[in-house]
């Protein structure tokens, strides 16, 4: 199963796998079948990397209104105490995920709520684990109402390679845990903006997947 924004891009894939492959055969020759063999090798490679990167696989999410989940697959970065400018104006526990070029992109409802805000911001593209890159880089700015912790942000952020963040949150809708609130191309991080009281469940270097590990849980 690949998300919505890959199908096109799967398909162009293809038809540029193929096309590259006729020419090359075209105008190669027989007397060159080793470079054709190469070229073939080489772009089935580019065509299955560009699958799997844009692939989305069902996760069945445990729905529970006292855990915050992961919103995306990736890898714990950081976990420190910040300031956050844009819509706190105020110190906040900052939980930033980074993704390699080999996770799944989709961005996921970490909990659900109403959502109250939902900005996109253009920006740089300085590499995901930049200090600036959650102030400077392209990206898009979430906040959840819930329940039991009271505002929750979350924010997509683009890195030097990932040129375009898809965001599915509009405003005054209800977001639902786990469901499929967007998608950044080719690598990035997204970061959680929680209460500085938050019990985390999480530790640096974790590896976690999106709608299934949590990130913190209420008793």
């Amino acid at each position: 199963m690949f998300h919505k924004e890959g199908y096109k891009i799967l398909i162009w894939s293809l038809l540029g796998l193929i096309l590259i492959n006729l020419l090359a055969n075209s105008f190669l020759g027989k007397e060159n079948q080793l470079i054709i063999t190469i070229i073939f090798i080489v772009s089935f490679v580019i065509f299955i990397l560009i699958a799997q990167f844009f692939r989305n696989p069902k996760v069945r999410v445990n729905k529970n209104e006292n855990q915050i989940l992961a919103p995306v697959d990736g890898k714990v970065v950081a976990i420190e105490k910040v300031t956050e400018l844009e819509y706190f104006k105020g110190e906040r526990l900052q939980v930033s995920i980074f993704m390699s070029p080999v996770n799944v992109h989709v961005t996921r409802y970490p909990i659900g709520g109403k959502i109250s805000y939902s900005k996109y911001h253009p920006g740089k593209f300085l590499v995901a684990w930049h200090p600036k890159s959650s102030e400077e880089n392209e990206r898009t700015t979430v906040v959840i109402e819930t329940k039991n912790f009271g505002d929750i942000l979350y924010r997509q952020i683009a890195g030097a390679v990932a040129k375009r963040i898809v965001n599915y949150a509009e405003e005054g809708d209800m977001a639902v845990q786990g469901e499929d609130s967007g998608f950044i191309k080719f690598g990035s991080r997204v970061d959680l903006f929680l209460p500085v009281d938050t019990d985390i469940a999480v530790n640096i270097n974790d590896k976690v997947k999106g709608g299934k590990s949590i990130i913190s849980k209420k008793s």
